[in-house]
């Protein structure tokens, strides 16, 4: 069984599972789902939606965070929101960011997405915003 890593988060956010896909890896905080791309990858509706199947079982059928944890340089196809934005368990979504490059593109991203929106700085700021809309 491989060790589970974990985020530097407060206690009250436990690790319950993390899904490694060939797009990045997948954390599950209970209802506060972070994600983690692979370097150079290109996020789209196509690439990303077995994941998010995937990642529907295990959140199962309850209210969740998503967090974009953006440690890696990638692409995203912000047209393709309009698929997040149909899913009605999701209740927001938020983009950690750590250059001002990633700030710009996460600006230009929210003006695709219809749930609330929001971009950090830090993860441990996303996820405490996040556990708000649970």
């Amino acid at each position: 069984m491989q060790k589970i890593t974990q985020h530097n988060l407060p206690n009250d956010f436990q690790l319950k599972s993390k899904l490694e896909t060939d797009i990045g890896v997948v954390y599950f905080y209970g209802n506060i789902v972070v994600f983690e791309a692979n370097e150079g990858v290109t996020l789209s509706y196509k690439t990303g939606f077995s994941v998010l199947l995937k990642g529907l079982t295990i959140v199962g059928t309850k209210p969740f965070v998503y967090i974009s944890n953006r440690t890696n340089s990638y692409s995203i196809k912000p047209m393709d929101y309009k698929y997040l934005n149909k899913v009605p368990t999701l209740k927001c979504v938020g983009i950690v960011t750590y250059s001002e490059v990633g700030h710009s593109n996460a600006e230009l991203e929210s003006n695709f997405c219809k749930k609330p929106f929001r971009i950090f700085e830090n993860l441990t700021e996303a996820v405490i915003w996040g556990k708000g809309f649970l």
